[in-house]
This record gives C-alpha cells, sequence and structure tokens, in this order.
C-alpha cells in the first residue's frame, strides 16, 4: 500500500505548470537566431530554413492525437514528465555535428515530445484549477510565450557568446531547463494523482464542427507567430536591415506576454465580442505594414505588435476546449484542434518560403498574415458564441 501523499499547494501547481509552459517553446524558438550560422555551415535554402523551423509544428500535426492516449492512459501530469525527458534530450542531440541529418531527425523527435504533452496542458490546468480554468489556461500559455521570449532574445547576446558561438552547443544548453523541470514535475505527488485520467475515446472526432473552427482559429496564431519568427531574420537581412534581428526576434516574443495576462483575467464575454476579433485582425493587418513598408524602430514596433496579436489568438485557442468541452473530452478536442492547426500552419509557412524563392520577393513570405486576419476576423465572433452556450448549459 502506497503512503498517503500530500496535495501540493497551489502556488507549486501554478509554479510548475507554468515552468512546464515555458518548456514547450524554450528549445522550439532557439532556431530563429542562429539561422544565418546553419545557412552559413548547412547551406540551406529557404524552402529548408522553413522546413527546420516549421518541422516540429508538422510533427505537432501529425502526433497531437497520441498526445490525447498518453494523458489518456497515464494522466496530464505523468504524460508531461515523460514529454519533457523527451524534449530535453532531443534538443541536445541537435547539437551533434553540423549534420543536417542529425540536425532535421532530433528536431523531429523533438516535435515528437513536445506533441506528447501540449494536449496535457488544457487537461491539467481543469484539474488543478477547476472553476479558474482560464486562470490556469494564462499561467501556462504565459509560461510558453516567456519561454519564446527567452530564448529568441537571450540567445545571441548571452547563450552565444558563453558556448564560444557555437549553435549546435546553443541547443544543449537550452535543453538543460527542460530536464530540471521534468524532474521537479515527477517529484510532485498529488492525492489521488492519476485521477484526471480520462475515460472513453481519445482519438479526435474530425467530423465535429468545433474541432474544425478552433483547428482553423489556432492556425492563423501559428501562421502569425511561426510566419513571422522563421522568415523576420531573412527578410531584414534581405532588405539591408540586418542589425535589427535580434531586436526585432525580441520584441516578437516580448510582445506576447501581455495577451496571456488578458485571457487569463479579462471576462472571456468581453474576449469573445465580435467587435474584439476585429480589431485584433485590424492590428495584424497594421502589425504587417509596419514591418514589410518601413524600416527602423516602425518595423521593431511592428514586429512587437505580431507577438501581441498573434499570442492572444494562441491563446485563446488553448482556453477554448476547456471551455467548450466537458472534463473527458478536453485532451480529445484540444488533440483534433492542433492537428488541424499545426498542420495549416506548416504548409502555409512551407509554401511561404517556396514563394520566396521562386518569386525573389521576401514580401511573398508574410501573405498568410493576411490570412490570419480574415480568419480571426470571421471565426473568433462564432468561438465566442460558442463560449456562452456551454457556460449556459453548465448553469
Amino acid at each position: 500500500m502506497e503512503p498517503e501523499t500530500r496535495t501540493a499547494p497551489g502556488a507549486v501547481r501554478g509554479a510548475l505548470l507554468w515552468l512546464a509552459g515555458v518548456d514547450l517553446r524554450l528549445t522550439l524558438l532557439a532556431v530563429p537566431p542562429v539561422i544565418p550560422l546553419i545557412h552559413r555551415d548547412l547551406h540551406l535554402n529557404e524552402s529548408g530554413i522553413a522546413a527546420l523551423s516549421n518541422l516540429p509544428v508538422l510533427v505537432l500535426a501529425g502526433s497531437s492525437v497520441f498526445g490525447a492516449l498518453l494523458t489518456t492512459r497515464l494522466g496530464a501530469r505523468r504524460a508531461m514528465v515523460v514529454g519533457l525527458w523527451v524534449i530535453a534530450l532531443s534538443s541536445a542531440l541537435r547539437g551533434v555535428g553540423p549534420s543536417i541529418a542529425m540536425l532535421f531527425g532530433a528536431t523531429l523527435v523533438m516535435g515528437i515530445g513536445i506533441a506528447m504533452i501540449q494536449p496535457a496542458f488544457p487537461s491539467l490546468a481543469r484539474a488543478w484549477f477547476g472553476a479558474r480554468t482560464a486562470l490556469g489556461t494564462g499561467i501556462w500559455a504565459n509560461g510558453l510565450l516567456c519561454g519564446e521570449a527567452i530564448s529568441a532574445s537571450l540567445t545571441i547576446p548571452f547563450i552565444l557568446p558563453l558556448v564560444g558561438g557555437s549553435w549546435e552547443r546553443s541547443f544543449v544548453a537550452w535543453s538543460i531547463p527542460v530536464g530540471v523541470t521534468a524532474l521537479a514535475l515527477g517529484l510532485v505527488r498529488e492525492r489521488g494523482d492519476g485521477a484526471d485520467r480520462a475515460s472513453g475515446t481519445w482519438l479526435p472526432d474530425f467530423r465535429d464542427r468545433r474541432v474544425w473552427l478552433l483547428g482553423v482559429f489556432q492556425s492563423a496564431a501559428s501562421m502569425t507567430y511561426f510566419g513571422a519568427n522563421t522568415f523576420l531574420p531573412d527578410f531584414l537581412h534581405a532588405t539591408g536591415q540586418g542589425g535589427l534581428v535580434g531586436a526585432s526576434l525580441a520584441a516578437l516574443n516580448i510582445g506576447q506576454l501581455p495577451a496571456s495576462v488578458a485571457v487569463g483575467f479579462i471576462p472571456m464575454r468581453i474576449l469573445g465580442r465580435r467587435v474584439t476579433s476585429l480589431l485584433v485582425a485590424a492590428m495584424i493587418v497594421a502589425a504587417l505594414a509596419g514591418v514589410v513598408l518601413f524600416g527602423g524602430a516602425i518595423a521593431v514596433a511592428g514586429a512587437a505588435l505580431l507577438g501581441l496579436t498573434g499570442a492572444y489568438v494562441l491563446t485563446m485557442s488553448f482556453a477554448l476546449p476547456a471551455l467548450i468541452a466537458p472534463p473527458a473530452q478536453i485532451a480529445r478536442l484540444a488533440a483534433g484542434t492542433f492537428t488541424l492547426g499545426y498542420a495549416i500552419s506548416f504548409v502555409t509557412t512551407v509554401l511561404s518560403g517556396a514563394a520566396w524563392d521562386a518569386t525573389h520577393a521576401p514580401t511573398a513570405a508574410f501573405v498568410p498574415l493576411l490570412a490570419a486576419a480574415v480568419i480571426v476576423a470571421v471565426l473568433g465572433p462564432r468561438l465566442g458564441a460558442l463560449v456562452s452556450r456551454a457556460a449556459s448549459s453548465a448553469g
């Protein structure tokens, strides 16, 4: 008989959820700052860089359903521990080389690790925060956004000098915090641990209209954020503004942070209004214009606004499954959402890189961001209405 275990305090659960959110993107967003170095050593073209940056996104699309299975069988916390170890070890292996085969192979496995745990987050937020699920979502989404900001903004000024300018060793350095979080989360023992395991079907139902609405909505966030992160460094170099790469990537990622606070604390009845969605769509277009048509400080400000709007849409898409579905179906709905959203984002981003290569016009890579603005304007109000109906039914 196992000894009785005490429930971890709310502050500890919140801290662990935040740290795990950080690790979802810490290793993934370590790539954009070192893209010029990878160009130099491995001679990849824009299509190759787009594939490398978005390979984990494709894996998220193809493997998220197994994340739902893992959450169903192990429970959300245990699923996270397994996935975090996969992320940490595979991220470190990307530093073996320089080798195209090792870089792409280890990145593939890292993407599988991320896919293994992402569907667990909505379930754990619901299990640990109950009626305050939106707050729990805001906590781990804020961690995710901080993870993007940390690796994107600190790689060039701090990590690269620390590892002697080696992009390979920079990947190893960023894997260490992920392993530490896996250890900490593994040491937590909850009373009734594993009770958050879901029963019943784990496979997403792609006949469910909600899966398609949520998936396409999430793709708008991914197209905005990953599209900007993938092409912004080379766009600035191609337009003679290479000195702005560090500041623009930092602005893009730091600009995301207020979005998680908005979703965590602003009532959903306000966030779900049509005028809110239209405002966010207009901000995406304005931010893109600032990056493409202007330079200097305006381009950096445009990057920050792209980060804010993309993160708002992303955090909303993270919160919605737990607000729309009953507890036993959250991981299933989230997995379907991630599968569609990341698949659409990967395809459009790779096509954007191909369009740049074919036309030799750097601005061609940013066309999907206009599509993202349309998606937000059209689907945002419909999803807000779904949340209102679910709340009324629960009441």
